[in-house]
């Protein structure tokens, strides 16, 4: 039985420490890296030399998507498996877009769960059942990539001002990209707009 070589990416020390355990215990896997910053993952997987990488969403630095796509570049003898709390069908493809093999929700067994990692390793795709039926029903996101920028300034509350700065545009242009999406998300606040387009895993 070949071993495979595991980094687990995770800004809960708690989460990460349990994962580790659990896997572990499994005769064919080995944790051989470990990191709390999505930053931090494609220099820990190019130095542990990691056969999969399994990524939470939320992390500082660098959401676990976007280190799928920086290891699909960087580090490609490296597969991602995306294992998150939020079950939310735009994570689910913007994650297959960004080049991650599998995505799973944080609940699943155990077992399951080292059975996704091998078969990821193996080279084929796993994806949680209940969430790719809803990724179907879901659909794309309908905001475009400046809508998408727009609103992911605007969750913590910035000024239109502040926005501007952040996406270097003018705040006529920012006002116009934010009346769209709220127009898109059926909110009428730019806040309301930047949850719900969270919530539905568009940001």
């Amino acid at each position: 039985m070949s071993e495979i070589r595991l980094l687990l990416a995770d800004d809960q020390a708690l989460v990460r420490g349990a994962l580790a355990a659990l896997l572990e215990l499994e005769p064919d896997i080995v944790v051989v890296s470990q990191v709390g910053r999505g930053d931090e993952v494609v220099d820990a997987a190019r130095e542990s030399r990691a056969d999969v990488c399994l990524l939470d969403i939320e992390m500082p630095g660098m959401t676990g998507i976007e280190a799928a796509a920086e290891l699909r570049r960087d580090v490609p003898g490296a597969r991602s498996l995306i294992v998150t709390t939020f079950g939310r069908p735009g994570y689910l493809r913007r994650a297959v877009d960004a080049g991650a093999s599998g995505f799973v929700v944080k609940d699943t067994p155990a077992s399951q769960l080292a059975d996704a990692v091998r078969r990821v390793h193996a080279g084929l795709r796993v994806i949680d059942p209940t969430l790719a039926t809803e990724s179907l029903t879901a659909g794309d996101s309908p905001l475009t990539e400046r809508e998408t920028d727009v609103l992911r300034a605007a969750l913590d509350g910035a000024t239109v001002a502040a926005i501007a700065r952040e996406v270097h545009l003018s705040p006529g242009t920012v006002r116009n990209y934010l009346s769209s999406a709220m127009g898109k998300t059926g909110t009428d606040t730019r806040a309301q707009a930047a949850q719900v387009a969270r919530e539905r895993g568009w940001l």
